[in-house]
């Protein structure tokens, strides 16, 4: 099987690939200096990995992904938790789990406290401003942990697909006896593409969701436990899809 070395984005050109491309990979080194805090830091996440609840939403029968979502406001330099709320999608988006009103556990309390869950996030989001300009951001976060314990697991089960928001991050989190799970991405508008697998611990693909279409390829055992986990976050201005006017916010952390 061939693998390709990730083409990493000089985060100092950050702002010029996503307007130009689409899209920037950032080493872990760089996604460490852009948050503010040491991989140390970021490394306390990882743990709430294992403790996800079982996705029981997916049409094609699998059980082999487990998730937590929350859903967070970012504007004037604050980020802000919303009231735990459903995840929808239409189907022109996602033609598989579209026009659902999935609710899933959300994020653990402890996690979202933890000082690197909030550098992060507000990192990523002024990264988005600086391309589309100051913004309220609804932001939605998801963690996933896709496993091999009946065989395949498939991360993107829908194929390669857009979101319908603004700019989406995939981070990995961790993989741990496994094979494949490689990227791709493809210009919406033509014919480029690249593929590439992450393996480091906190890897990060950020994608302008109007401007590239991305997908991950199935993943299977390598030994025992495989599973693969990754943090995947959107940005959308204006509202949370499926709302058609904005929520009040009803919880915070500053």
């Amino acid at each position: 099987m061939t693998t390709y070395a990730p083409p990493f984005t000089d985060p100092a050109y950050l702002t010029t690939a996503l307007r130009d491309s689409g899209y920037a990979l950032l080493s872990p080194a760089s996604v460490s200096a852009l948050a503010g805090c040491t991989l140390d830091e970021l490394n306390t996440l990882a743990p709430s990995w294992d403790d996800l609840a079982p996705d029981n939403y997916l049409k094609d029968g699998g059980r082999y992904r487990r998730r937590r979502h929350s859903c967070f406001v970012q504007e004037n330099g604050k980020l802000v938790q919303t009231a735990h709320r459903a995840h929808w999608q239409p189907v022109e988006y996602n033609a598989l789990h579209g026009g659902m009103h999935r609710l899933f556990e959300p994020v653990d309390p402890t996690t979202v406290a933890k000082p690197a869950w909030e550098r992060l996030l507000r990192a990523l989001g002024d990264a988005c401003s600086h391309v589309k300009g100051e913004q309220r951001w609804f932001v939605e976060a998801h963690q996933f942990r896709i496993d091999t314990l009946e065989g395949i697991g498939r991360p993107t089960p829908e194929g390669a697909h857009r979101d319908g928001v603004d700019f989406v991050a995939v981070l990995l989190v961790g993989r741990e006896h496994i094979k494949g799970g490689e990227t791709r991405v493809f210009d919406a508008a033509g014919p480029d593409g690249k593929r590439f697998t992450m393996r480091e611990p906190w890897t990060l693909l950020l994608l302008d969701d109007a401007r590239v279409i991305h997908e991950s390829t199935p993943i299977q055992p390598d030994g025992e436990n495989g599973h693969r986990d990754t943090l995947v976050l959107t940005w959308r201005a204006g509202a949370f899809q499926g709302d058609t006017e904005v929520e009040t916010v009803t919880s915070s952390r500053q």
